[in-house]
């Protein structure tokens, strides 16, 4: 098994929450992509790039834990983690922390590599697999 993490840092905007100044929770969908392309970028991928070259990441399965609420203004610490190598799809886990390190969710993303020419799934490129073989944490 590996473990491949990245951190990325973001603060609630008022527009994500709601008159009780507590995060709505469609916008936990949006803070996982953040960490996500994040995670892709610190080990060298481009996700622009990669649709340029004819590959596209659809989300086929999403799933959230809520533990505590998100508030507006907090500090939140995204935590991605990649626990196996792709095959044709990719699944990612993330941990929500605030700035006091409370939990306040989980979640799970799994992404299909996609053709953008056949809009078939295909076997993640072995660029990618290297990529990730050689990132340190």
């Amino acid at each position: 098994m590996i473990k491949k993490i990245s951190k990325t840092i973001v603060n609630v905007r008022y527009g994500e929450t709601d008159q009780m100044g507590v995060v709505y929770h469609g916008n936990y969908a949006l803070y996982f992509e953040i960490g996500r392309i994040k995670w892709l970028k610190e080990i060298g991928i481009s996700y622009k790039k990669m649709e340029e070259e004819g590959i596209m990441l659809p989300v086929v399965s999403l799933s959230t834990k809520f533990k505590k609420p998100a508030m507006f203004d907090d500090s939140l610490t995204i935590t991605t983690i990649l626990y196996k190598l792709p095959t044709a799809k990719i699944e990612f886990e993330y941990e929500i922390h605030n700035q006091h390190n409370e939990l306040l969710s989980t979640g799970n993303t799994v992404l299909v590599f996609v053709s953008t020419n056949t809009k078939r799934p295909i076997k993640c490129p072995e660029k990618i697999i290297q990529l990730i073989n050689t990132y340190k944490n």
